[in-house]
């Protein structure tokens, strides 16, 4: 499936389906952010970063959150070898998800939509009395987040093919 494909399913699942399931009224799930997550570490950096940014600025555009999410997508894109690093204690150059195992895969999986739920969050609402109002919601997005992203995984048995 081309990148621009997958990048367009994403967008309008994200936008179309899960932004209308608000769960507990208020907590909306991120699935978008597996192209970043599960790109193939073998393809060049620079078009993986270019397509990460098209993505975020895609969800920024029908949301008209000038550019935050474009701003997430990328910062985890770009950081994304450190996590994957620091999840597994690799110091090899070739990155796999099947030479890992499922509980680094899972720590991959949270931190990078921990991260990408921070910087999203604490840009759109940001204000110093809200810090811990901010930070709450940041980690029950991400927890949500996690379910619907390691079901994706599961479901296209991500572990396996890349």
């Amino acid at each position: 499936m081309s990148d621009l494909v997958l990048i367009a399913l994403l967008t309008a699942f994200q936008i179309f389906i899960l932004n209308r399931v608000a769960l507990f009224g208020q907590y909306i799930p991120v699935l978008y952010p597996v192209f970043v997550m599960f790109y193939p570490f073998f393809r060049n950096r620079f078009h993986f970063l270019a397509l990460s940014f098209i993505l975020g600025l895609c969800v920024d555009a029908f949301l008209g959150t000038w550019g935050i999410n474009a701003f997430a997508t990328t910062v985890v894109a770009y950081f994304r070898t450190i996590i994957f690093r620091t999840s597994t204690d690799t110091t090899t150059d070739f990155f796999s998800f099947q030479g890992i195992q499922w509980t680094q895969f899972i720590f991959f999986i949270v931190t990078s939509i921990f991260i990408h739920q921070l910087l999203v969050q604490y840009i759109e609402f940001f204000k110093f009395d809200r810090f811990f109002e901010i930070l709450f919601n940041v980690i029950v997005t991400s927890i949500i987040s996690f379910v619907f992203i390691l079901a994706y995984a599961l479901a296209f048995k991500i572990k396996q093919k890349v």
